[in-house]
């Protein structure tokens, strides 16, 4: 059977969705029953209890390593095969000639049949997201399953659109001379994906899927708190290898811990030519810097900013930014860090706000959602690590707290750590990422001034999101020109159930890599295309 004849119809739709970039997704979002059926939810809960306190399922020949903590605190003590980089290396690029050898479209049914085998695995994935990074569990099951899901199948269409753009053979003839050419998609090499604690499958898959199908063969390196997802992730994949005949070596699993870490190791290893990164700002500049062998994707910190000018709905506006800024605790690369507001106050659909009104209102709308905790921790989860605590400390200094992260207890898990949004009038300490659960307000000297500093900041640092609230088609149109030429993602005057942090496959980029905060966008040509290149061989014919 081939996966590429069984998946072709879906390949089609997602190539005609990147094209016309209008709403269609290929996974269903909701956990609902109704959707996935009675017994998909617990059969998925069951199967990940399975995993708990056991060896994980794949090849092992040695030591094992069990690095992962819950933010929830549950125990977890899955125990994987401790990664050696020289094997990893060395095993990936003897698997490479055959995957190569594979041809466009075999590699490409393989990888939407990996899809499908996890989209059967979808609620066993969001039970290991949520158990790993903190999320609340339905954001666990969307992000972690459909949304990435749409986002993986978004690279293998873009990546197949690119290997695809020219034929692969042709009779050249010039005035009698005839040539027979041929024209094979060659990979650069061994691909080393270094996987993130908040969002492993969100932001791991697009980069796994799209170096894959492109020929090279990959290394999944997860992040030591978030194993899981990727490991069943990596299973899936050599099962589906195995059983189209191919080396289940293609993809191999690289687990390490905090106190032995290996990714920089295998990324300045010769072989490895693709990496892709999403993480801390100083590991992306390394990797940029010291990986010079590699093409090196990543996504790093940013400065996420909305300006408000003027509203024509404020409470829809407080509501909107409150749920955004409570979302998982901002634990979120494209949460608003810096609200920029005149200092005068803006104009709103009830009259003229001070300053401190519209602060407070935002703020109020903060506290409404989180003053229930057992309904508040279905939109916060948990702090995925101690630093975001540490920055939830630092920030208290650098201003005014209009509104304190409070401690809550979780219903369900005793041991979670859970902190609500703090909001602080700062004047100092906004133009760097601080991570987590924290927004800066910021009294601006008048709108044109909100967009000089939007401008200066992302300009030097970077954004991977930016929002405007105006009721005026100038200022409108002077923030998307900063935007413009800051090379950020805009959104204008969301009131509804459409949030700044949400990105929407196959038609929203996700970054532009057009600004420091990353130097890719998930997801385009440009994000496949280097992953690959065209050799030809040509003969008298």
């Amino acid at each position: 059977m081939s996966f590429f004849t069984t998946h072709e119809e879906l390949l089609h739709q997602a190539l005609k969705a990147i094209a016309e970039r209008t709403y269609w997704s290929a996974y269903p979002e909701s956990p609902s029953p109704k959707v996935w059926g009675e017994a998909a939810a617990p059969a998925g809960k069951a199967a990940f209890e399975a995993l708990l306190g056991n060896d994980f399922p794949l090849p092992a020949t040695g030591a094992t390593v069990a690095p992962e903590q819950s933010p929830f605190g549950i125990e977890l003590n899955v125990r994987y095969p401790r990664a050696d980089p020289d094997t990893l290396v060395a095993t990936a690029a003897a698997a490479l000639p055959g995957w190569r050898d594979a041809g466009v479209d075999t590699r490409t049914g393989v990888g939407l049949e990996i899809l499908d085998r996890l989209k059967a695995r979808v609620f066993e994935l969001a039970n290991a997201v949520h158990a790993t990074t903190g999320q609340p569990f339905v954001m666990a099951f969307q992000a972690g399953g459909p949304h990435a899901l749409d986002r993986a199948l978004e690279a293998i269409a873009y990546a197949y659109a690119e290997m695809t753009r020219q034929v692969p053979a042709a009779t050249w003839d010039k005035k009698g001379e005839v040539f027979s050419k041929k024209f094979t998609v060659v990979p650069r090499g061994v691909a080393l994906v270094i996987g993130c604690n908040t969002f492993p499958t969100w932001n791991s898959w697009p980069g796994l899927f799209a170096s894959l199908v492109t020929g090279n063969p990959v290394i999944v390196k997860p992040h030591p708190r978030a194993v899981l997802p990727l490991a069943i992730t990596v299973q899936v994949a050599r099962e589906v290898l195995a059983d189209a005949g191919l080396n289940p070596d293609v993809v191999q699993l690289a687990v390490d811990t905090a106190d032995a870490p290996i990714a920089s190791d295998l990324a300045v290893r010769p072989e490895v030519k693709i990496i892709d990164f999403t993480g801390s700002t100083a590991y992306g500049r390394w990797l940029e810097d010291n990986a010079r062998q590699a093409q090196v994707y990543t996504e790093k910190a940013g400065v996420n900013t909305v300006i408000i000018d003027s509203v024509a709905d404020f409470a829809g506006m407080c509501r909107n930014l409150g749920f955004s800024l409570t979302l998982y605790s901002g634990q979120m690369c494209t949460t608003p860090q810096n609200l920029l507001i005149p200092a005068g106050g803006i104009e709103t659909d009830t009259g003229h706000k001070p300053f401190e009104e519209v602060v407070g209102g935002i703020a109020g709308a903060v506290a409404a959602l989180t003053a229930d905790p057992a309904k508040a921790v279905e939109l916060t989860g948990a702090i995925v690590n101690p630093g975001v605590l540490d920055r939830i400390d630092g920030a208290r200094s650098l201003g005014e707290v209009v509104l304190d992260s409070n401690t809550l207890a979780h219903p369900t898990y005793p041991g979670a750590v859970v902190r609500t949004p703090m909001i602080v009038e700062a004047k100092h300490g906004y133009q760097q990422e601080c991570f987590g659960p924290v927004a800066f307000a910021i009294a601006t000297e008048s709108t044109d001034d909100s967009i000089a500093i939007f401008r200066k900041v992302v300009g030097e640092h970077g954004a991977i999101t930016a929002a405007v609230y105006s009721t005026s088609e100038d200022v409108l149109a002077a923030v998307e020109e900063a935007a413009l030429e800051v090379g950020v993602h805009l959104s204008e005057n969301l009131f509804g159930n459409v949030f700044v942090n949400q990105s929407a496959a196959f038609s929203d980029f996700h970054a532009s890599g057009a600004n420091p905060a990353a130097n890719a966008s998930l997801t385009d040509g440009a994000y496949v295309a280097g992953r690959f290149r065209i050799v030809q061989s040509r003969r008298p014919a």
